[in-house]
């Protein structure tokens, strides 16, 4: 079992986590490819891609061509740099240990590194972990108190099981763990949009203009875009902390940090933080 951002990863999903950040057919951005050679740029594939892929590859608009391992590596060296140019989920050599780097050898692309599942078999997991852990703090999960999960309980019964824990695949978002820690069937594993947040919020919450409740359970944070509409979500639990899923990604973890932490976290421009108070269960 490994621990990564402090939560435990068994080794199933872990197995689950290699496929999709290292698939055998991969997605390359054709962004690059403008103006060069037609008859050197490889006609590709056609691939349905699961979400956990797109996910790994931020593969959300733009073309896109799929390509096998032997396929790439046939491709002349200009176009192969093309092919890599600000892509997602690529490696670098100087991001590897000494001992690595000598495994990964004709591998390379100059000093980039596409996580083929060979490569990956000869470099072990870590490229994997270090792509879930970059850029997001360690979850506290285990920091909160006994005491603090049981004065929770009645607004958030399900927020212990959620905390520190990771999806099992892409879908699950911020709002569905809301949702969830609150105690709605279902919402756990499944993406929720705006219209069934709203919903809730207006059925089980009351807005509050006041910060002074942050540290008690059931103080759930929207933020909203200049329009009103709502872009993310979280939820405090007691203590000072907060429950919170930075995104719908198979990588994204349900984290619980400080308040203060969860809402730097989600500080984008154009952004505006709302706050509604849980109602108690009738």
């Amino acid at each position: 079992m490994a621990r990564v951002l402090g939560i435990n990863v068994s080794t199933d999903l872990l197995e689950r986590w290699r496929g999709w950040f290292a698939p055998e057919v991969q997605p390359f951005s054709t962004e690059r490819l403008v103006g060069l050679d037609p008859e050197l740029v490889p006609a590709g594939r056609r691939v349905k891609p699961t979400l956990e892929v797109r996910d790994t590859f931020w593969f959300y608009s733009g073309n896109r061509i799929w390509l096998t391992e032997p396929e790439f590596a046939e491709l002349p060296l200009k176009i192969k740099r093309a092919l890599l140019f600000k892509r997602e989920a690529t490696g670098r050599l100087r991001e590897l240990s000494p001992s690595a780097q000598r495994r990964v050898g004709a591998h390379l692309t100059d000093t980039r590194i596409v996580w083929w599942p060979t490569v990956l078999a000869r470099v072990g997991d870590r490229p994997v972990l270090d792509y879930v852990d970059e850029g997001v703090r360690p979850s506290r999960h285990r920091e909160i108190r006994s005491s603090a999960w049981t004065a929770a309980a009645r607004l958030l019964p399900a927020a212990p099981d959620l905390a520190g824990t990771y999806p099992a695949g892409s879908g699950p978002n911020c709002f569905g763990t809301v949702l969830a820690a609150a105690g709605v069937p279902g919402a756990a594993t499944k993406r929720v949009l705006q219209e069934p947040l709203e919903q809730w919020l207006v059925n089980r919450t009351t807005p509050i203009h006041r910060r002074d409740h942050d540290h008690h359970p059931g103080v759930v944070l929207v933020w909203r875009n200049s329009a009103g509409t709502a872009e993310h979500a979280a939820v405090t639990i007691g203590d000072g902390y907060a429950l919170s899923k930075p995104s719908q990604a198979w990588c994204s973890p349900r984290a619980v940090w400080t308040v203060p932490e969860t809402i730097m976290a989600a500080r984008y421009r154009g952004l505006r933080l709302h706050r509604y108070q849980l109602d108690s269960p009738g």
